[in-house]
């Protein structure tokens, strides 16, 4: 007969009701190690599934939407801007007086495009210009390749974007956004 499993229950009853089981110290030091790793393993799990990320507060995003008219305006140019957060769902939108209707979705594409390519629309647009592969970034649905969208960052972390539409040019758009982040870059840090 082969060897038998060794026998835990050194302190019973004669008829085994009452027993305390008694494991070798070796077993109770492997046990302790095996839930050592265990909860080792879990930590390390759960720390990467779990991210925390920077995202655009309304305050900011009603800044920049205001900052990014007003800079409009002050050139003479009636636009919406619409600013997004990191995922490119709308937080502000601001419509100068006098802007065109379609200023509002093509405020929100630009915004939208950048946000999602964390890159400025313009850059974008003459990338798709020179790169005939870049040109079908067009078929993207919500994706407008059209200078005036503007990542909103905080180091190279993007956070946001900023999206204007109405300017004569999307280089104009572009220029008042950039204007509007820059009275609010002691908020950006």
């Amino acid at each position: 007969m082969g060897k038998s499993a060794p026998d835990f229950y050194s302190s019973c009853t004669v008829d085994r009701t009452a027993c305390t089981p008694q494991f070798p110290e070796h077993f109770m030091r492997t046990s302790h190690l095996l839930a050592l790793i265990l909860s080792t393993v879990a930590t390390a799990a759960s720390a990467q599934a779990v991210r925390t990320e920077r995202n655009m507060s309304l305050e900011l995003a009603n800044q920049i939407a205001t900052a990014t008219v007003a800079a409009c305006s002050a050139n003479g140019y009636a636009v919406t801007a619409t600013v997004v957060d990191r995922a490119g769902s709308v937080r502000a939108v601001q419509r100068a007086d006098n802007a065109g209707p379609h200023t509002l979705a093509a405020s929100q594409e630009k915004a939208f495009t950048s946000a999602s390519a964390k890159n400025t629309t313009l850059a974008m647009m003459e990338g798709a210009q020179k790169n005939p592969a870049a040109a079908n970034l067009v078929y993207i649905p919500g994706f407008l390749l059209v200078g005036g969208g503007v990542p909103v960052k905080v180091g190279n972390e993007v956070i946001g974007a900023v999206g204007v539409g109405g300017a004569p040019g999307g280089h104009l758009d572009e220029q008042c956004a950039m204007v509007a982040l820059d009275k609010v870059k002691d908020s950006l840090k």
